[in-house]
């Protein structure tokens, strides 16, 4: 799935405080802001392997969820949503493609890494690819209930997110494209420092 959905995903994830803990909220929206984004910050380094952990996310997230139930604050609340975004962001991440340059084209069997038992986990492909019609729809899907809840400068990093998911969606396959084309021109003795999936990937068809 493509990050602005992850992102929204995980503000989301805070919306309960806006009844619960409306002093919390602020914290806990910008947290699982960041949680979904973070596992992302892989993308050229091993991307769905380096910092995306679906076991480890998901132990973490359940004990933060105790510990700011338990003692609410900004701290244990921020921790909590954090990890929760991360965890979910990374479980998401095998309902989506494969890990390749193209992955409409279905060829890859890698979706992201598991840890715990040191194999890949095969994608599930519920949507398609990051980028994909319905990734969008998850993005808008998600975003509607925070478009109500929020004001000022949370509302418009929603706004924002929701654009860039739209363009993102938009230049999906040329990006891809342009991504190939580039690959071609890198020199030989660069080649090996390149991301798998760009490095097993030939040029556009």
């Amino acid at each position: 799935m493509m990050l602005p959905t992850h992102v929204l995903g995980g503000m989301l994830l805070a919306a309960p405080l806006v009844r619960v803990a409306p002093e919390l909220a602020p914290i806990g929206f910008v947290a699982g802001f960041l949680g979904g984004l973070f596992p992302d910050l892989d993308m050229y380094v091993g991307h769905r392997k380096t910092l995306h952990f679906p076991v480890y996310y998901t132990a973490i997230a359940g004990i933060a969820v105790l510990a700011a139930l338990v003692a609410p604050s900004a701290v244990t609340v921020g921790i909590a949503l954090f990890a929760l975004g991360a965890a979910i962001h990374s479980v998401a991440d095998m309902y989506g493609g494969g890990l390749e340059l193209r992955p409409w084209e279905g060829t890859s069997d890698r979706a992201v890494y598991d840890h715990y038992r040191k194999r890949w986990i095969a994608p599930r492909r519920g949507v398609r690819y990051d980028g994909a019609v319905e990734d969008l729809a998850l993005s808008v899907g998600l975003s509607l209930p925070l478009l109500y809840l929020l004001n000022g400068p949370l509302r418009l990093i929603v706004v924002a997110t929701l654009i860039v998911a739209v363009a993102y969606t938009a230049l999906r396959r040329h990006l891809a494209e342009l991504a190939a084309l580039a690959i071609s021109l890198v020199p030989a003795a660069a080649a090996p420092y390149l991301p798998d999936r760009y490095r097993n990937d030939g040029p556009p068809r």
